[in-house]
């Protein structure tokens, strides 16, 4: 009971310093959201501007509009966008539901595909042809996911013209989406599947060390038995703490996947609110993303606790 208010009060504090910290970091960035929304050749009056100003809530202490915004995430309210004229919550609701369509399939392809051949990969790692592969994932692994993307949009769709260039769709059908995602999807699933696959392959050869593993073969078991019945359970715990932070690593990944193959999805959402200083924007894209991370590492927790036994012991 004490472990799970302890790890309550972690929660809550995670989640305050990471919402002041969405509050003051677009304040930080340099420029006025006013003149940005009026332009640089547009000459107007001081009168006018300010009167802009008091409209957008800028004209305030930073203090009162501090807590301005916590009144405003506890009546649920997002704000109101200065460029896109349009309630926050509505503009997240259209566009996280593509980047969702990218990043949901990538975070379970890549733990379907990175888990097993990790496990696989450092049961028999002195073999060459798991060397090889182990190389491969190495080399994904270290690549940027946006870097990747160039390379894949360049050879697949510029030079080859297998896949579309850009965007999430042309008609709209289930097909036509399909078509669209496979790209970017094969991209950022290889990349969590890169991770996964190495954090794995660490895993199981360091529970190979461990005594029940030695008991396991005495008992008679060998080979793919000992992994999977035994070493596999235990060594994909760290998986588990991996995919829950995959929410937030590959939703920043798929961001810049977004930008590099203009999808018009949270990624292309975040960067024009970043240009053109639109806060209210930026805090509710930010404030999303925090709450689905959050909302996965209690998932991941409540699964240590379901799988491990120590844990619901100490619980």
């Amino acid at each position: 009971m004490f472990i799970a208010r302890k790890k309550a009060i972690r929660y809550v504090m995670a989640i305050f310093i990471i919402f002041s910290l969405n509050f003051a970091i677009p304040r930080a960035m340099p420029g006025d959201p006013v003149m940005n929304l009026l332009g640089e050749d547009v000459i107007v009056s001081e009168s006018s501007v300010a009167e802009m100003r008091t409209k957008m809530g800028l004209d305030e202490p930073l203090y009162i509009q501090y807590l301005k915004y916590w009144s405003d995430i506890f009546h649920l309210d997002l704000g109101y966008s200065y460029h896109l004229h349009s309630e926050v919550s509505k503009v997240l609701f259209t566009k996280m539901k593509w980047t969702l369509l990218l990043v949901v399939p990538t975070i379970i392809l890549g733990a379907v595909i990175g888990t097993p051949l990790g496990a696989l990969a450092g049961w028999r790692r002195k073999d060459s042809n798991e060397k090889i592969m182990t190389m491969s994932f190495l080399f994904v692994y270290c690549t940027p996911p946006y870097f990747l993307s160039i390379l894949f949009i360049y050879l697949f769709s510029f030079k080859i013209g297998w896949f579309p260039l850009k965007g999430f769709y042309t008609t709209g059908t289930p097909g036509d989406i399909v078509y669209h995602l496979f790209l970017p999807v094969t991209v950022m699933t290889l990349f969590a599947a890169s991770r996964n696959y190495m954090i794995m392959r660490g895993s199981v050869i360091q529970e190979m060390q461990m005594l029940y593993a030695t008991y396991a073969r005495a008992k008679g078991l060998f080979g793919r038995e000992i992994l999977f019945r035994h070493i596999f359970k235990n060594a994909s715990l760290p998986i588990i703490t991996l995919v829950a932070l995959d929410f937030g690593f590959i939703f920043s990944g798929a961001l810049f996947v977004e930008i590099v193959f203009s999808m018009n999805g949270m990624g292309n959402l975040i960067y024009d609110a970043i240009l053109a200083r639109d806060y209210p924007v930026l805090q509710g894209s930010f404030l999303l993303i925090t709450v689905m991370v959050v909302l996965a590492n209690l998932l991941a927790d409540i699964l240590y606790g379901l799988l491990d036994p120590r844990v619901r012991w100490q619980g």
